[in-house]
């Protein structure tokens, strides 16, 4: 057994050797030079042993990089915990040490470097950390730069900062490592100064705001919440956490807990809808800490908002929204033109302010009116849509709500599956149906729709051709709302289409396509391009014609040499 522990050591040191020459390809120094925020690349290393298997890579979850392996004969008997505690990992320690100090690019490894060993034994598998490591000259090099930073791009500065500083500068701040005692105040402030000075550009505040969320997102579910929580993960690979008893909060209003009540409320009101489960369950923790504001947040909402745009009242209506559960709570008093025109402003407004467009709506009313429309969810969000609809004096109303509302994906909350829909849905299908007036709200709407987690446009969309018909009015709105639809959807509109006038028109809208959207197009008139083809082959002079040209913009052009 001696020998084969042996020849087996020898083998973890050559695939981590391996490890090290696979990583050393890259011109590290290049790249640490985009920014002094980075000094390094790598900070973590896994050697993996199983049945004569030895693998060494970047971590659990990497899928794009080669494992570097190794293959011994299986041994006779497994290795016990005692051997790879005293005899394996001490030996691979000081290997691993050896190769830091001589690594001959520095800057692959970052200033702080932790090596993994997940080895299977007889008594299971055991994960043990085999070395350590901080480079102390190269964390004070960090150091400085991180305080250079702040104070020259921040607290002094006037100017948008790049997202991939931002990168690195959340994660240092949330290092424990730099910072052993976190300033929650001083880093939230940060973060905000950071925001603030990047607003002028939508989508380049948006990577700004995931970046610092998802620096936030790590250090509480891999540094705060489990001092507090143990953790485990359901059969849906959700963390499940069950609090220590053993373990106190110090203080449930400031510190640390800023940071989680921080990181929960970013990710409700700027995160995906399928994120808003993980903000809520932070609050929950929250809670359970002892946290009065996290309570208040799931009772009230967050507080973001001033009191007044969360809460109206009149006679007519009472209006109250709460950030947290991303609801509106609308209770008709009086159903009348000006109840649902006083609580379109209000959404309005929220929407303005920044509440989640993933919202739904909880309705008290009496009437129950739904569009006439299959396939839409018979929700509060939906019932309340509906009913605005019946006062022609809100469209133009309707129509605010529903540009302020639309929002590539995103859904309303109280929706799901096939039944799905962005927000401003039943405002635009309901004003599409209403007026011809609305056709270009109707077009601007189809370019955001998700096709691949949206199939309500297709039941809309037969709607509009009860409701419209095929002309030269309706054929430009109808295309952009066929474009959007699933393959689902079937028309029974051929004869119509087959109209030389139609066929032209239909042809001018397709112009610039490429011939997969064609060809989607063409599908739930014609059934496919083969059967475009039988039809143009049967039609006569310049029908014939038009067909046979529709037909050729749905091909595919092949390469000519």
């Amino acid at each position: 057994m001696d020998s084969m522990l042996e020849d087996l050591i020898n083998e973890m040191k050559q695939a981590i050797v391996q490890w090290f020459e696979f990583i050393g390809d890259k011109d590290a120094e290049q790249i640490v030079k985009r920014t002094p925020l980075q000094v390094g690349i790598h900070d973590y290393g896994l050697l993996e042993y199983a049945k004569g298997r030895v693998s060494v890579t970047d971590t659990e979850l990497d899928f794009l990089s080669p494992k570097v392996k190794t293959r011994l004969g299986e041994p006779a008997e497994l290795l016990s915990e005692e051997q790879v505690r005293e005899q394996i990992v001490p030996r691979l320690a000081a290997f691993m040490q050896q190769q830091l100090d001589s690594f001959p690019s520095p800057a692959i490894i970052d200033y702080k470097f932790s090596f993994w060993g997940k080895f299977r034994v007889q008594e299971g598998e055991v994960t043990l950390p085999i070395l350590q490591h901080i480079d102390e000259a190269k964390k004070e090099r960090l150091l400085h730069a991180i305080a250079s930073y702040i104070q020259t791009k921040l607290d002094d500065g006037k100017y948008p900062t790049k997202p991939l500083e931002t990168f690195f500068l959340s994660r240092h701040l949330l290092d424990e490592s730099l910072f052993p005692d976190p300033d929650a105040g001083r880093i939230i402030s940060v973060f905000e100064h950071i925001l603030e000075l990047n607003k002028g550009k939508k989508e380049r505040l948006a990577e700004h705001r995931s970046n610092i969320v998802r620096a936030l997102r790590n250090w509480v579910e891999e540094t705060f919440l489990p001092r507090y929580f143990e953790t485990r993960k359901d059969e849906w690979r959700q963390t499940e956490y069950t609090r220590k008893t053993d373990i106190q909060l110090e203080d449930t209003e400031q510190g640390p807990i800023e940071l989680l009540l921080y990181t929960a409320v970013s990710i409700i009101k700027y995160e995906p809808s399928y994120s808003k489960s993980t903000g809520l369950a932070f609050l929950e923790r929250a809670v359970e800490l002892g946290s009065a504001r996290a309570s208040r947040f799931m009772k009230e909402g967050s507080g973001t908002f001033a009191k007044e745009d969360v809460h109206f009242r009149n006679e007519f209506v009472e209006c109250t929204a709460n950030d947290v559960f991303s609801t509106v709570t609308i209770t008709i008093k009086q159903e009348a033109e000006e109840s649902y025109a006083r609580a379109l402003r209000f959404i309005c407004r929220l929407l303005q302010q920044g509440f989640p467009k993933n919202y739904q709506i909880k309705l008290k009313s009496g009437v129950k009116q739904f569009l006439p429309i299959k396939g839409l969810a018979k929700s509060g969000t939906h019932r309340f849509f509906a009913n605005a609809m019946e006062y022609p004096k809100l469209h133009p109303l309707l129509k605010e709500y529903a540009r302020e509302a639309m929002e590539e994906f995103e859904w309303y909350a109280d929706t799901e599956d096939e039944k799905s829909c962005m927000p401003g849905s039943y405002a635009v299908f309901g004003l599409g149906l209403a007026d011809r007036s609305y056709f270009g709200l109707v077009e601007d709407y189809m370019k955001l729709v998700d096709d691949e987690h949206q199939s309500v446009q297709n039941g809309f969309t037969t709607a509009f051709v009860e409701q419209y018909g095929v002309n030269a009015e309706s054929i430009p709105t109808l295309v952009a709302c066929i474009l959007r639809s699933t393959e689902a959807i079937k028309l029974k509109i051929k004869p119509a289409m087959e109209e030389e006038a139609n066929t032209r028109l239909l042809l001018q809208q397709v112009s610039g396509l490429q011939p997969y959207e064609v060809e989607h197009i063409v599908y739930p008139i014609w059934g496919g391009v083969e059967k475009l083809k039988a039809a143009a082959a049967k039609a006569k002079g310049e029908k014939a014609a038009l067909l046979s040209e529709l037909m050729q913009a749905a091909s595919p052009k092949k390469n000519q040499r």
